[in-house]
């Protein structure tokens, strides 16, 4: 399997090194990595990946917050 192509959000400075990073692998995996140690990838299911973004979207993690 090539290489992935890594994304960040559009929220990130262009040349800012401190951000979660995603990238498709296959049809149904999601790679996570942050981007201040890149060679740390975790693999996620689709599904789980777009919980987790409706979650942040929806603000499910607010009371989470320190």
């Amino acid at each position: 399997m090539p290489d992935p192509k890594w994304l960040k959000s559009s929220y990130s400075e262009a040349s800012a090194n401190n951000c979660v990073e995603v990238a498709m692998r296959g049809r149904s995996l999601v790679a996570l990595r942050d981007s201040t140690r890149p060679s740390l990838v975790i693999p996620v299911h689709g599904s789980t990946f777009h919980a987790l973004v409706q979650g942040v979207k929806t603000g499910g993690f607010a009371s989470a917050q320190g």
